[in-house]
C-alpha cells in the first residue's frame, strides 16, 4: 500500500471521537487542532502539505499551503508518528455534533470529493487537495462555495459531518438535495445546482433558493444537520441585550445581568 496502513476504532454517538492506533513508525496526518488526546510515545509536527508526496520540493509545498488558504484552512497539517516502541494510539474528535464516517479508500476507487470542512484525519499517503466545481453556477450558488476538497489514497481516511449520515448509491438516477446536506460523493457522480421551482416556491418555501442536483453512478454521503443550519437555528434563538447573549429562564434574572455590568 502506499498509505500507511492503521487501525481505527471510533467511540461515542452524537458527539464521536475517533481512536486511531499506530504501529511504530506509523503516520496518521490530521487538521491543526483536531487531536484530543495521545499516548506517550507518539510525537507530532506541523508540516506544510499532507506528505503525500515528500519528493514535491518547497515550491510545491508553497502551492498547497496556498490552495488552503483559499479554502480557509490552516496552512499546516499536524503529522502525528509513532516513534516509540508497540502500538500507540491517537485521538481525534469532530467540532460539533455529528458522525465521523471511515472510509477504506481502497475500496471506493481511491477518491472521494467532500465539502471543504469535512476531513478529519487520514493515514499518512492520503492526497488532500482542492477540487473547483466544473460550472461557475454551481459555485456561486452551491451554499458551501465554489471550491470543494478532493481525497486521493487507497489507506484509511476519517471525515465528520453534523447529525445523522445516510449513505446512498446512485445507478443513473438524478438525487436533488439541500446544498449543505452533501458530505461528499465519488468521482462518478455529476454534480450541479439548479433553481428551487418557481419563484414562489423559491422565496416562501423555506428550502432555499437552489438546490443541488446529484447524477450518475458511485456513492453519496449526506448529513441531516449542516453546521451552517445548526449556527443559523442558534443565532436566530439566543435573546441578546447590547450585542450580549440573554439567558432565558435564569435563577438570577435581572440580578444577574446587573452583575455582568447591564
Amino acid at each position: 500500500m502506499r498509505c500507511h496502513e492503521v487501525d481505527y476504532e471510533i467511540h461515542g454517538d452524537d458527539m464521536q471521537i475517533v481512536e486511531v492506533e499506530l504501529d511504530p513508525g506509523e503516520t496518521v496526518i490530521a487538521e491543526a487542532g483536531a487531536m484530543n488526546w495521545m499516548e506517550e510515545g507518539i510525537s507530532f509536527e506541523a508540516k506544510m502539505g499532507d506528505g503525500s508526496n515528500p519528493d514535491k520540493g518547497f515550491m510545491g509545498k508553497l502551492l498547497d499551503v496556498g490552495k488552503r488558504a483559499l479554502i480557509g484552512e490552516s496552512l499546516f497539517m499536524t503529522h502525528f508518528t509513532n516513534t516509540g516502541n508497540g502500538k500507540k494510539r491517537v485521538a481525534f474528535g469532530a467540532p460539533y455534533p455529528g458522525k465521523i464516517i471511515a472510509l477504506d479508500m481502497g475500496k471506493i476507487g481511491g477518491e472521494i470529493i467532500c465539502q471543504k470542512d469535512a476531513f478529519l484525519c487520514a493515514a499518512l499517503g492520503t492526497e488532500v487537495s482542492i477540487a473547483f466545481t466544473k460550472r461557475l453556477g454551481t459555485g456561486f450558488f452551491g451554499g458551501e462555495g465554489f471550491i470543494l476538497q478532493r481525497l486521493r489514497g487507497d489507506g484509511m481516511m476519517f471525515v465528520h459531518a453534523g447529525g445523522m449520515i445516510v449513505e446512498k448509491e446512485l445507478n443513473g438516477e438524478i438525487l436533488r438535495v439541500d446544498t449543505g446536506c452533501i458530505v461528499g460523493f465519488t468521482p462518478g457522480i455529476d454534480y450541479n445546482i439548479e433553481r428551487a421551482g418557481n419563484l414562489k416556491s423559491m422565496f416562501f418555501g423555506g428550502e432555499g433558493l437552489f438546490l443541488a442536483t446529484l447524477q450518475g453512478k458511485g456513492r453519496i454521503y449526506l448529513q441531516s444537520l449542516p453546521f451552517s443550519r445548526m449556527a443559523d437555528r442558534i443565532l436566530q434563538h439566543a435573546p441578546s441585550k447590547g450585542g450580549k447573549a440573554v439567558g432565558e429562564g435564569s435563577v438570577l434574572g435581572g440580578l444577574g445581568r446587573l452583575l455582568d455590568g447591564d
